[in-house]
C-alpha cells in the first residue's frame, strides 16, 4: 500500500481580521462620538430664516397710474412705489371747496343781516324813548286840561282832547316795546343761525381735509426699506383699499425660528449659544444665539388649533418655536433669505 501525503491546512490570512477589527472599532468611535454628541447637544431641522416683511396695502380704492419699482428692486423708506388715478378725488375736492365759498358767503350775509337787526334794535330803544316824553307830555297837558275844565277855563272838548292824547301816545309806547320784543327775537335767530353755518362750515372744512387726505394716499410710499418682492399689480388694474400690492422684506434684520420638540427645550434658556448652518450654503457654520423660547406650541398658533378633550385622543410630541438671534449679521446678510431651511444644533453642556 504506498503512502499517501496528509493535505496541509491553509493558514488563514491575518489580513482579514485586521480589517475587520478597524471597522468594528471605527463603526464603535463613529456610533460613540453620535451617542456622545446627541448627549451634549440638541438638534433640528425643522428651521427658517424669518425677516420682518411689511405687506404694501392701498389706502383708498382706484386705478394703478403708475408703478416706479419692479420685482425684487431694493426700496428706501419713504420712497414712492406706487400712484393710483385721483382725477376723480380732485373733481370731487374743488366741488367740495366752491361748495365751502358757497358756506362763508352765506355766513357773511347772515352776519350781515344781524348787524343790521342790531342797529334796528337800536333804533327801536330811540323810539320808545321819544314815546316815553310824548306820554309824560300827554299826562302832564291833560293834568293841566282837568284843573283848567274844573275852574271852566277850557271845554269839555279840549279836556277829551287831552286824553285821548295821552291815550295815544301810552299805546305808542306799547306798539314800539313789542317792536323791541320782535327785534330782540329776531337777533336771537339770527346768531342761532348763524352758530349752525359756523358748525356747518367747520363740517364741511373736515369732509375737505378729508378728501385731500384720501388724495394724499394715492401716493403710496414705501413703509420701510428692503427689497419688495413679487409685484400683484399691473397699471391700468383697478384694485381696493386694503388689496396687497406686493410686500417689503427688511433685509436688515434676520432672525432663526427653530421648531424643537418640547422633550428638547428643558435645558435651553435665553443667550445659550446656537450653531446654525444653512440647506442652501452646506459646510457653512453660523453662529447665533437664543433669544427666547415662546410661550406656546406652534399647533396654538394654527387656525385651527387642536382640541384634545373630543374625539379618540392620540398624544402627538409638540414643537416650540425657538428664536435665534444671528450673531455678526452683517458678515451674512448677502445671502440670507427669508424662509431658508437651516439646521440647528445646540451645546446643553
Amino acid at each position: 500500500m504506498e503512502n499517501q501525503e496528509l493535505p496541509v491546512a491553509k493558514k488563514k490570512s491575518p489580513l482579514r481580521f485586521v480589517i475587520i477589527g478597524i471597522v468594528l472599532l471605527v463603526a464603535a468611535i463613529y456610533a460613540f462620538k453620535k451617542i456622545s454628541f446627541a448627549l451634549a447637544h440638541e438638534t433640528t431641522d425643522n428651521a427658517q430664516v424669518e425677516a420682518q416683511i411689511s405687506p404694501v396695502l392701498p389706502r383708498v380704492a382706484g386705478y394703478v397710474k403708475s408703478i416706479a419699482v419692479n420685482d425684487y428692486d431694493s426700496v428706501q423708506t419713504g420712497q414712492l412705489l406706487v400712484e393710483l388715478d385721483d382725477e376723480e378725488l380732485q373733481t370731487q375736492l374743488a366741488q367740495m371747496e366752491a361748495d365751502y365759498k358757497v358756506a362763508e358767503t352765506d355766513i357773511m350775509n347772515a352776519k350781515a343781516g344781524l348787524n343790521n337787526a342790531v342797529v334796528s334794535l337800536k333804533g327801536n330803544k330811540g323810539v320808545i324813548t321819544l314815546n316815553d316824553v310824548k306820554v309824560q307830555q300827554a299826562e302832564d297837558d291833560y293834568n293841566r286840561n282837568k284843573n283848567l275844565f274844573a275852574d271852566q277855563a277850557i271845554t269839555k272838548k279840549q279836556l277829551d282832547d287831552s286824553r285821548y292824547a295821552l291815550q295815544q301816545a301810552s299805546q305808542q309806547v306799547n306798539n314800539s316795546q313789542s317792536d323791541l320784543g320782535t327785534a330782540q327775537s329776531r337777533i336771537a335767530v339770527l346768531q342761532s343761525s348763524i352758530q349752525k353755518a359756523e358748525a356747518q362750515l367747520a363740517v364741511k372744512k373736515a369732509v375737505i381735509d378729508q378728501q385731500k387726505l384720501k388724495i394724499s394716499y394715492t401716493k403710496i410710499y414705501a413703509p420701510q426699506a428692503g427689497k419688495i418682492g413679487k409685484r400683484n399689480i399691473t397699471s391700468g388694474q383697478f384694485v381696493q383699499a386694503g388689496s396687497p400690492l406686493f410686500s417689503i422684506v427688511n433685509d436688515s434684520t434676520y432672525w432663526i425660528v427653530a421648531n424643537f420638540k418640547e422633550t428638547q427645550i428643558k435645558k435651553f434658556h435665553p443667550g445659550q449659544e446656537a450653531d446654525i448652518e444653512l440647506d442652501a450654503y452646506p459646510g457653512l457654520k453660523i453662529k447665533g444665539s437664543i433669544e427666547s423660547v415662546s410661550d406656546a406650541t406652534g399647533a396654538k398658533f394654527s387656525l385651527l388649533p387642536p382640541d384634545n378633550a373630543s374625539g379618540n385622543f392620540v398624544k402627538v410630541t409638540q414643537r416650540v418655536p425657538v428664536k435665534i438671534n444671528i450673531s455678526n449679521i452683517n458678515q451674512y446678510r448677502n445671502i440670507l433669505r427669508a424662509g431658508l431651511s437651516a439646521y440647528i444644533v445646540v451645546p446643553t453642556k
